[in-house]
C-alpha cells in the first residue's frame, strides 16, 4: 500500500492501468458505445475514454511555461475532453472520434508519455497523477458497466468478497496524527499536510457491515420507519422511493442483487454496497451507533493495521463533510479537490475495483451523500 513508485515500476503501471481499461471497453456493445442514455451520475463511456488519454498528454506532455501547448494528435482535444469546461450534459452530443480514433488516441498518448518519463527532466509527480487518474477512470466505467445494468468483461470481479468474523476494535483516545508526510512519495492536495487530531475514545466496527446485519434493517421496516432517518434522508426517501439499497430485490428464491446485467443471490458475509450516507446513518440509529468521523477511520487504519482489514473491499462512509486540511493550497490539478469542497461527504477505504497502489490510509475520497451507484458500504462506531 504504497505509492512510491520506481521509474520502471511506474512504466509497468501505466501499462498495467491502460490494460484495465482496454479490458472495460473491449466488450462494450456497438450501440452503447454510439449512444448512451444520459444519466447525472455517468459519462458516456466514448467521452470518458478519450478524456483519460487527453488529461494523460495534457499533464505528461503538454506543459510548458504559460500553459499548456497545443495537443500533438488531435486538433479538437480539449474542445472535446476538457473536463474543467466541458459541461457534464454536453458530453452526450459532442462530435467525439469513433472507436478508431479514440483507441489510435490513446496508444498515441501512452506511447509519448513512456518515452516522456525516461526523459532526464521529467517529473515523476505528473506520471503518477496521470496514473492513478486512469485507475479512478477505470473505476469509474466499472460503475457505469452496474448502473447500465451491462455484463462485466470476463476475468473481471463482480463483487467484493465475504469478510471474516466481526467485532469492535477500541481506541483509548489521545493525539493521532492524519495526513500525508511532507515526505511521501505521492500525495493528492486534499492530503497536505499531516498534522495533529485530539481523539476521545471510540470503538469501531473491526469490518464493514455486512449483507445479512443490513436486511436485518430493511425486514425491520427501516424504510418505512422515520424516526431512524435524518430530515435530509427522508427527502431522499421520498424522491427516490427506495424500500432497499439500489440493485437489491426479492426473487423466487429470497433476496438478490444485480451484479452488473446478472441477479445474484445475496451473499450474508459480503459487505452491504452501493447504500447512500442516508442509508448507512438510518442503519447506525437503529443500531444505537453512528458513522466514524473521517480522522477516526484513518486513525483506525493507522493504529490497528491489518486488524483493521479488509478495507478494499468497498468504500466506507465517514460522518465528515469533504472539506481542506488547514493551509490547503491545490496543486496545479487545480480541480481535483477544491470544486467538491462543503458540498460532498468523505468517503475512505477503497473498493474491489480499486486499483492496490491507490488504497492508503491518507487516501481521501468524496461523493455527495444521496449516491448509491459506488461501490460503498460503511462501518459503524460509537463512543467508548
Amino acid at each position: 500500500m504504497t505509492r512510491n513508485l520506481s521509474k520502471a515500476e511506474l512504466h509497468a503501471a501505466l501499462d498495467d492501468s491502460r490494460a484495465r481499461l482496454q479490458a472495460l471497453y473491449a466488450g462494450l456493445p456497438p450501440a452503447l458505445w454510439q449512444a448512451v442514455p444520459y444519466e447525472k451520475i455517468i459519462n458516456p463511456p466514448r467521452w470518458e475514454i478519450g478524456h483519460v488519454a487527453w488529461f494523460a498528454e495534457r499533464w505528461c506532455l503538454r506543459r510548458q511555461d504559460g500553459g499548456f501547448a497545443p495537443s500533438r494528435f488531435l486538433a479538437d482535444a480539449d474542445r472535446w475532453y476538457d473536463s474543467g469546461n466541458v459541461a457534464h450534459a454536453t458530453r452526450w452530443t459532442l462530435d467525439l472520434p469513433d472507436l478508431a480514433a479514440t483507441r489510435a488516441y490513446l496508444a498515441a498518448v501512452l506511447d509519448a508519455t513512456h518515452a516522456a518519463l525516461d526523459a532526464g527532466a521529467a517529473d515523476p509527480y505528473f506520471f503518477r497523477l496521470a496514473l492513478y487518474h486512469e485507475d479512478m477512470h477505470c473505476e469509474a466505467l466499472h460503475y457505469t458497466l452496474q448502473t447500465l445494468g451491462e455484463p462485466l468483461p470476463a476475468g473481471l470481479p463482480a463483487g467484493p468478497p465475504r469478510m471474516g468474523a466481526g467485532g469492535e476494535l477500541h481506541f483509548p483516545g489521545g493525539d493521532i496524527e492524519i495526513g500525508s508526510r511532507r515526505d511521501a512519495a505521492f500525495v493528492f492536495d486534499n492530503e497536505k499536510w499531516a498534522h495533529a487530531v485530539k481523539l476521545a475514545p471510540f470503538a469501531i466496527d473491526r469490518r464493514p457491515v455486512s449483507n445479512a446485519e443490513f436486511l436485518a434493517f430493511v425486514e425491520d421496516g427501516g424504510y418505512e420507519r422515520m424516526e431512524w432517518w435524518s430530515e435530509p434522508g427522508r427527502q431522499w426517501l421520498a424522491e427516490t422511493g427506495r424500500r432497499a439499497p439500489r440493485h437489491w430485490r426479492r426473487g423466487e428464491q429470497g433476496w438478490e442483487r444485480r451484479a452488473y446485467d446478472a441477479p445474484i443471490p445475496l451473499a450474508p458475509e459480503e459487505p452491504v454496497c452501493h447504500v447512500s450516507a442516508f442509508e448507512a446513518e438510518a442503519w447506525c440509529r437503529r443500531a444505537g451507533r453512528r458513522l466514524p468521523t473521517e480522522a477516526e477511520w484513518e486513525c483506525a487504519a493507522k493504529h490497528f493495521g491489518t486488524d483493521f482489514l479488509p478495507w478494499g473491499h468497498v468504500w466506507q462512509w465517514t460522518a465528515s463533510p469533504f472539506a481542506p486540511y488547514d493551509g490547503f493550497t491545490p496543486d496545479p490539478y487545480e480541480d481535483y479537490s477544491r470544486p467538491w469542497f462543503h458540498t460532498h461527504r468523505a468517503v475512505r477505504g477503497g473498493s474491489f475495483a480499486t486499483p492496490a497502489r491507490l488504497l492508503d490510509p491518507a487516501f481521501r475520497n468524496f461523493y455527495e451523500p444521496q449516491r448509491d451507484d459506488i461501490f460503498v458500504g460503511f462501518r459503524s462506531a460509537r463512543v467508548s
